[in-house]
């Protein structure tokens, strides 16, 4: 099982960004951003398992993601993997960090969301 304290320090090591938590009302929700152009590329938010579709109505982290289309067809599951929740499901995944996820698979996700978000200058 994946906690979101592996997500931050895969992102601080590799990208040099630490989590922002830009609201009030939900403390526990966090954001990674780009260093200089402080688009999200990650967000890690704490979901009842029954708005993500799932059984059960435990708190969840959810990692959601940026992913090609092409992609996500194939990745996902309903179990480890789910389209993206409150973002455009066209664009966006969730990774269920309770499930059986893999490190190397979340964080090879998290470098796709990070490249694709990445805006060059």
């Amino acid at each position: 099982m994946m906690k979101r304290e592996e997500i931050f320090a895969y992102a601080k090591d590799k990208y040099g960004v630490v989590p922002d938590y830009p609201w009030a009302r939900t403390p526990n929700c966090a954001i990674l951003r780009h260093t200089k152009s402080r688009k999200w590329f990650a967000a890690i938010l704490d979901i009842g398992r029954d708005k993500l579709g799932l059984p059960g109505d435990e708190i969840v982290d959810a990692l959601l993601l940026k992913c090609d289309p092409l992609l996500i067809g194939t990745l996902i599951d309903g179990k480890e993997v789910l389209r993206g929740y409150h973002m455009n499901k066209e664009h966006w995944i969730t990774v269920v960090l309770d499930s059986t996820v893999t490190r190397e698979k979340a964080f090879g996700l998290l470098d796709i969301s990070f490249d694709l978000t990445k805006v060059d200058k």
